[in-house]
């Protein structure tokens, strides 16, 4: 006898909640922190988002009362309930912000400045003494990050800054021996950075490692050009289009390895996981010397003869695409 009244009115609190919706196209909405149920429901019922604060309210009680803050994609069609739900879960709307491997702390920031879907500044505030305040070369893991849209900046820079604190913390556990002539995780992360810039090759990292550790063990100058454009531009790591002229080799600066023996007092940028275990397992080779090859790798030399023939053939290439 009741039967079909209450099958009705199931049917009419299904419709009301999971399937009616005023949602014509996807709308962002924020709910920013500090904001009440009652807040959130009368926006959405100006947005013309919902129809009903009291079908939102009670959504919202039935999904545990809650909602939390964030930048949310309410996509088409979406009903009440669904809203609630994704409100209570924190389904914010994401971003994905890539840091490539080999910049440095400068370029980086002007990365994440350069995003308009993240917030805040890239420095803190006089006074702060966070980790992150204090961010220097060697310290952030550029890897692919997927957080909120909206996501603070220098959050964003301490996740990468976590990261790589962890890959510290898990090269430490395993108590490898290290090769000669590096010391600590400092000197692995610098000649890593060294590594990271000279080449884009993974199957050719081990090799150069290898060069700049025979080179460190004969007590030879390593020579790096990346190390001079790290103290020409102010640690920046970019020429801007400029030359690397031979006058520039003679900079005055503990990072000039043309000046100064051994490894640059700290990392010249930011590195990945592939030159880092270049440096811990590098190739067994004899070579001391690399030059370009004209199609993004290098040739190897175990004597400055052979180095000086490549560099020859170098030269060539150079001439012969600067008038193509």
């Amino acid at each position: 006898m009741f039967v079909v009244p209450v099958i009705l009115v199931l049917v009419a609190l299904v419709y009301m909640f999971c399937i009616h919706s005023t949602v014509q196209q996807t709308v962002v909405f924020n709910v920013v922190p500090g904001d009440t149920v009652s807040g959130v429901a009368g926006r959405l019922e100006k947005n013309k988002l919902i129809d009903s604060q009291q079908v939102f309210k009670m959504a919202v009680r039935l999904n545990g009362g809650k909602i939390q803050s964030g930048q949310y994609d309410i996509p088409k069609y979406a009903s009440s309930w669904r809203i609630a739900d994704m409100f209570a879960d924190g389904d914010v709307a994401s971003v994905t912000i890539v840091i490539p491997e080999g910049l440095t702390i400068k370029q980086i920031k002007n990365l994440l400045l350069q995003s308009s879907a993240l917030t805040g500044a890239v420095e803190c505030q006089p006074g702060n003494k966070a980790p992150v305040c204090s961010l220097v070369d060697g310290q952030v893991f550029p890897d692919t990050y997927t957080v909120a849209r909206g996501a603070n900046r220098l959050a964003l820079l301490d996740l990468a800054r976590k990261k790589m604190q962890g890959i510290e913390s898990a090269w430490k556990k395993t108590n490898l021996k290290l090769p000669k002539p590096l010391k600590n995780w400092n000197d692995v992360l610098t000649l890593a950075s060294i590594v990271q810039k000279e080449t884009p090759q993974v199957r050719e990292m081990p090799i150069v490692a290898s060069v700049y550790l025979n080179r460190l063990n004969k007590g030879m100058r390593l020579q790096a050009d990346p190390t001079v454009v790290y103290a020409l531009t102010d640690k920046l790591g970019d020429m801007q289009g400029r030359p690397l002229l031979r006058g520039h080799l003679k900079i005055d600066s503990p990072y000039n390895t043309y000046k100064n023996k051994g490894l640059p007092p700290a990392p010249i940028a930011n590195v990945g996981q592939n030159a880092i275990r270049a440096v811990l397992k590098p190739a067994d080779t004899n070579y001391l010397f690399f030059v370009a090859d004209g199609q993004g790798g290098h040739r190897f030399a175990k004597d400055y003869e052979t180095h000086q023939k490549n560099h020859a053939d170098w030269r060539k290439i150079k001439k012969i695409k600067n008038k193509n």
